[in-house]
């Protein structure tokens, strides 16, 4: 075998191999962060306040895993009041893994049961309001 047949498999190994990349990502499911993206990106001003004002509370957000469940206990600011909003679970990898829950609590521990077969890397989106002052906060758990 001579040097040029050589170089005729080497050529068509890389021809092979970029037509089975090719082949390969055009068939990987790429999920947009949200359907709705362009309109969450006008209220994007509205969460930085929030998280703002999140901050200068007395202290942080806690967020737990027990007995799958997520606890999430809030600041003292927030014991004896009536606190209304929602939880996004938000899954980076997977869009049919988000899982939201709306919740209505009088005090600081809301507490959400966690879907049994969402295991994974998730991000945890709160936003909450009390006495009409909004609040957002945000965490990455893995459970």
């Amino acid at each position: 075998m001579n040097w040029g047949y050589k170089i005729l498999f080497v050529y068509l190994a890389f021809v092979a191999g970029i037509a089975y990349l090719v082949i390969r990502s055009m068939n990987e499911k790429i999920d947009l962060v949200t359907p709705d993206y362009y309109a969450q990106e006008l209220k994007h001003q509205d969460i930085i306040n929030e998280k703002f004002r999140a901050k200068q509370l007395s202290e942080p957000v806690k967020a737990s895993i027990q007995n799958q469940q997520l606890n999430i206990e809030l600041p003292k600011e927030f014991e004896g009041k009536e606190v209304s909003g929602n939880v996004l679970l938000y899954c980076t990898a997977d869009v049919n893994k988000d899982h939201t829950e709306a919740f209505k609590v009088n005090g600081r521990s809301i507490v959400i049961a966690l879907p049994a077969n969402n295991k994974g890397l998730h991000e945890v989106h709160l936003h909450w309001s009390s006495n009409g002052v909004s609040y957002y906060w945000e965490e990455k758990i893995l459970f």
